[in-house]
């Protein structure tokens, strides 16, 4: 059966930190921030990279019906990292196996949202960009921790946001997903505006502080 995402630009894999932030450089102008994307998304996936030991990682997807948050469909793949830990450049640890889970879908998602940084990042092309270029479809990334870049700490109510300011840029948004909880980091990835990334993150944290998509999938790609 053919696979229901066809990817838009053939990724590739270098081998050395100056190779790898050179196709950064060369992808960064491809990704769109300009689109708002959906304002609602049916299928939602969410992306989530597990680590069994220091050379393997275990991509995973979980694809949900946004409306019920029940799972709609799911994929893992195991394999051996192909580049070095290097903060900057996880893409090229993690794109892999999730690329390869995604080829496994039989559904197709309208927005996909990772555990990671989209513009947000210091070369302005994380892996939610660098994922939503590959793919073309709606990407956002939702951080668990502040990577760059300055913020105030949002008020406590769920929904209140703060700026994610970089080299005096807005690079995304702190974001109160849970109230008196601390924020999730959301950024633009591809075709996907910062408002709309918000929107949705809120829309699909009903109960806790990271969206459902990616909490199902960091579960997913931990078990044995």
């Amino acid at each position: 059966m053919a696979a229901v995402i066809s990817l838009v630009h053939e990724p590739r894999w270098p081998a050395t930190v100056a190779a790898a932030e050179a196709e950064q450089d060369r992808l960064r102008p491809l990704a769109d921030l300009d689109d708002p994307g959906p304002a609602s998304a049916g299928l939602v996936a969410g992306l989530d990279v597990g680590y069994r030991d220091d050379e393997e990682v275990v991509g995973a997807v979980v694809v949900l019906d946004a409306a019920t948050l029940e799972v709609v469909d799911q994929a893992t793949v195991r394999q051996r990292a192909r580049f070095p830990y290097v903060p900057g450049l996880f893409a090229f640890r993690e794109l892999p196996p999730l690329l390869a889970a995604l080829d496994k879908l039989t559904v197709l998602p309208e927005l996909l949202m990772c555990d990671g940084y989209g513009v947000a990042h210091p070369r302005r092309f994380g892996l939610a960009c660098h994922l939503g270029v590959l793919t073309g479809l709606p990407t956002v990334g939702v951080a668990k921790t502040a990577f760059v870049g300055t913020h105030e700490d949002p008020p406590p109510e769920r929904g209140s946001w703060s700026e994610i300011l970089l080299d005096g840029d807005v690079a995304g948004r702190a974001l109160r997903t849970r109230g008196g909880v601390k924020p999730v980091f959301v950024s633009q990835g591809h075709r996907a505006g910062l408002e709309n990334a918000c929107a949705h993150v809120l829309r699909l944290s009903p109960a806790y502080r990271v969206p459902e998509p990616i909490r199902q999938a960091d579960r997913l790609s931990r078990l044995p």
